[in-house]
C-alpha cells in the first residue's frame, strides 16, 4: 500500500502494476541511495588527492630501491670548557652536556673527502678537534661531526605530499599521515606502526606534547570553561578596557608583544588568554589566529631577550672570522643584527594595522573574514572545522557556582611568573611547571569555592576532548617534519645555492631558501641547525671574493635573512607546531588560518627582501 498526503487528509490506495513499470528510475535511485551506485563507489578514485597519494607511494618505493643517498659532512662547533668534574663539556639550550672521546679532524671518517669515497653507511657522529689560526693565534677548536644525506629533489617529496594534501582535502590529519607514509617508504620503513609511529610517539618531544598540550593546556582550558573564569575575564576586560572590536584586537596584539619568548609558549599563552575576549566581541577566528601567530616568533626575533641567541650562536661560528670567534662575540653579533630583522618588524606592524582595523595589507581572506564577522556574526567560514571543539566554546558553570575574574587572573599571573622566572634563573623557561601550577591552582580555587570534585573532573575531561584532535595533528606534524629532516630536504635546498653567486643576490637567495626549508619541515629551529652552519661560511666567502667594504654588515644582513626567512616558513607552514597551536587556541580552522595568513606574511617577506637587497647595495 502507498500512502499519499494532501493537507491533513490521508488517502490510501493499492499500487497498480503499471506504476512499477512506469517508474524504474525510482528503483534505481533507491538502490543508489543505499550504496549500490557504481559511480559513487568509484568517486574517490576520481579525486586528485587519491592520485597524489598513489603516485607518491610508488615514487617513495622507487627512491628507496633505486636512488642512492648523497652523504654530506655536517659539523657544528661548540664553546667547549672544562666542567667542575674536570671533563670537557658544552652547553646546548641551557643544559650542560659532556664531550665524548675526541679525535683529530684529519682522521675522522666523516670528513667530506672520506664520505665521497664511502661504501655503505657511515659511522656515528663523534667529536673532533682541529687547530685553527684566529687573529694570529693558534686555537684548538672542538666540533661535533656527523654525516647527513639527501636524495636530491626527491628529498622534498614527503613535505610536498603533506602540504598538497592539506590544500586539496582541507583535512590535516590524513594529509600529515600521507606525508609520513611516503617518507617512511623512501627510508625503507614499511612497517609504519612499529618502525615510524611508535618510535616517534615514544620520543621526548611527543611525550612533552601529550603532557603540555593535551593534559596541562587542555585540562586548564576545560577547568576555566567549567568555572566560567574565561568568560568572567572577557566580561571584566569588556567593562574596564575593551570598548569594541578594535580595542579587543589591540589587547591581543599587545599581549603577543609582551610574551616575546616566541614559539609555542607565546602562542599558547596569548591564544588562550584572548580567545574568550575575542569571541565575546565577535572577532573572526582567522583574524585572531593571524594576530596570535604573527606576534609569536616574529616578535621573538626582534625582542631577542629569550632562548634564541644562546641556541643560535653555536651554529654561526666561521673559521678565521674574528667577530664570530668566541661565544660572547657571537652573542654580540646576534644582537647587533636585530635591526636588520625586517620581516619580524613588518610582520608585527602588519598585525598592529589589522588590530587598528586597517586591512589594506591583510589580504582578501582576512578582509572577507572581517566582513563576515561584522555582517553575520559568524566567527568561522562556512564548512570550517575548528580545531577547538564545542566543549571549549561554551561555559558550563554548575548551578549555584559564581565565576570570578580572579579565577582567570591569578592562575595566569602564576603561569607567566613561573615561565619568566625560570627563564631568568636557568636560561630556559619551564613551561610544564608553569602550566602545571596554573592547572593545580585553578582546580584548588574551584574546590575551595564549593565546586564538587565530580564537576571539576568533568571540566578537566571536556578540556582533554577539546584539544585531543589538535594534539594528534601536532604529533603527526612533528613526525613528518622529522622524516623530512632525516631525508635531507633542507640540505638539498642549501646545496642548490653553490658558490657562484653575486653578493647582492645572496640575502634574498638565503631568504627564499630558508622560507622553503622551514615551510617544508615545519620548524624554524630545525632550519637554523641545517642552514646556519652552511650559510654563514658561504656569506663570508662571498664577502671576501666580492670585495665588500663592510663585511660584518653584510654578514649581519645574511644572518638576519636566515633568521627571518625561517620564521616566515615556520609561521606559514600547515605542519608547524605554532601554526597548529595558533589555530587550536583561537578556535580556527587550520587550513583557513594557513590560507588567510600566507598573504600578509608574504607581503611582509617581499618588503623585507627588498630592504635587505637595498641595504647591501647601499651600505655594504
Amino acid at each position: 500500500m502507498v500512502k499519499t498526503y494532501s493537507g491533513s487528509s490521508e488517502k490510501v490506495h493499492p499500487m497498480e502494476p503499471s506504476a512499477i513499470l512506469e517508474e524504474p528510475s525510482n528503483a534505481i535511485r533507491d538502490q543508489s541511495d543505499i550504496g549500490f551506485d557504481s559511480v559513487g563507489f568509484l568517486r574517490p578514485l576520481l579525486k586528485p588527492a587519491f592520485w597524489v597519494v598513489l603516485v607518491s607511494l610508488v615514487l617513495g618505493f622507487y627512491v628507496n630501491k633505486l636512488v642512492p643517498p648523497h652523504w654530506l659532512e655536517h659539523k657544528t662547533t661548540y664553546q667547549v670548557y672544562e666542567s667542575d668534574s674536570g671533563q670537557l663539556a658544552y652547553k646546548i639550550r641551557g643544559k650542560e652536556r659532556l664531550v665524548g672521546s675526541v679525535v683529530p679532524y684529519e682522521e675522522s671518517p666523516l670528513r667530506q673527502e672520506a664520505l665521497d669515497q664511502l661504501q655503505g653507511d657511515p659511522v656515528d657522529e663523534h667529536w673532533v678537534f682541529e687547530i685553527v689560526n684566529i687573529a694570529g693565534e693558534n686555537v684548538q677548536r672542538y666540533a661535533l661531526i656527523g654525516a647527513k644525506f639527501h636524495f636530491g629533489l626527491w628529498s622534498l617529496l614527503p613535505a610536498l605530499v603533506a602540504i598538497s594534501l592539506c590544500l586539496l582535502t582541507k583535512e590535516p590529519l590524513t594529509a600529515l599521515f600521507g606525508g609520513i607514509v611516503v617518507g617512511a617508504f623512501m627510508l625503507g620503513r614499511f612497517d609504519i606502526t612499529d618502525a615510524v609511529l611508535l618510535p616517534s610517539l615514544a620520543s621526548e618531544s611527543a611525550a612533552g606534547i601529550l603532557l603540555l598540550y593535551l593534559w596541562l593546556l587542555g585540562g586548564l582550558m576545560g577547568i576555566w570553561s567549567r568555572t566560567g573564569a574565561a568568560q568572567a575575564f572577557a566580561s571584566y576586560m569588556t567593562k574596564h578596557f575593551v570598548i569594541g572590536r578594535r580595542s579587543a584586537k589591540l589587547v591581543a596584539w599587545l599581549l603577543g608583544v609582551v610574551f616575546f619568548q616566541g614559539g609555542t609558549m607565546s602562542t599558547v599563552l596569548v591564544g588562550t588568554t584572548v580567545k574568550p575576549l575575542a569571541d565575546k566581541e565577535g572577532i573572526s577566528h582567522e583574524e585572531m589566529a593571524y594576530i596570535v601567530d604573527s606576534t609569536a616568533s616574529p616578535i621573538a626575533s626582534v625582542l631577542a631577550f629569550n632562548a634564541w641567541p644562546a641556541y643560535i650562536q653555536a651554529l654561526i661560528f666561521v673559521p678565521g672570522v674574528a667577530f664570530l670567534s668566541t661565544e660572547a662575540d657571537r652573542l654580540r653579533f646576534f644582537f647587533s643584527s636585530v635591526p636588520f630583522s625586517f620581516y619580524g618588524i613588518f610582520a608585527v606592524i602588519g598585525t598592529l594595522l589589522l588590530s587598528l582595523e586597517i586591512t589594506r595589507f591583510s589580504g582578501k581572506g582576512i578582509r572577507q573574514a572581517h566582513a563576515r564577522s561584522l555582517t553575520s556574526g559568524e566567527l568561522d567560514a562556512p564548512g570550517a572545522t575548528p580545531l577547538s571543539t564545542r566543549e571549549l566554546q561554551a561555559s558550563r558553570v554548575p548551578k549555584g557556582y559564581t565565576p570570578n575574574v580572579l579565577e582567570f587572573f591569578f592562575p595566569l599571573t602564576l603561569l607567566i611568573s613561573i615561565a619568566v622566572g625560570t627563564f631568568i634563573v636557568t636560561g630556559s623557561p619551564q613551561v610544564n611547571w608553569a602550566f602545571g601550577a596554573a592547572l593545580l591552582i585553578s582546580a584548588f580555587i574551584a574546590l575551595l569555592k564549593g565546586m564538587s570534585l565530580d564537576h571539576l573532573i568533568e571540566g578537566f575531561g571536556d578540556g582533554l576532548k577539546g584539544v585531543v584532535l589538535a594534539s594528534v595533528i601536532l604529533m603527526l606534524a612533528i613526525t613528518v617534519g622529522a622524516i623530512s629532516k632525516e631525508i635531507g630536504g633542507g640540505l638539498y635546498l642549501v646545496e642548490l645555492l653553490g658558490d657562484s653567486i653575486t653578493y647582492w643576490t645572496l640575502p634574498v637567495c638565503l631568504q627564499l631558501l630558508t622560507m622553503i626549508t622551514a615551510f617544508s619541515t615545519g620548524t624554524s629551529w630545525g632550519t637554523y641547525a641545517i642552514v646556519f652552519p652552511l650559510a654563514m661560511p658561504l656569506a663570508w666567502a662571498v664577502a671576501q671574493t666580492g670585495g665588500i667594504s663592510h663585511p660584518e654588515l653584510f654578514m649581519s644582513v645574511c644572518f638576519a635573512t636566515v633568521l627571518n626567512g625561517s620564521v616566515y616558513g615556520d609561521q606559514c607552514s600547515p605542519i608547524s607546531d605554532t601554526t597548529i597551536l595558533s589555530a587550536m587556541t583561537t578556535g580556527c580552522d587550520l587550513m583557513d588560518h594557513v590560507k588567510t595568513q600566507v598573504v600578509p606574511a608574504s607581503f611582509a617577506a617581499a618588503l623585507a627582501g627588498f630592504m635587505w637587497t637595498l641595504t647591501v647595495l647601499v651600505f655594504a
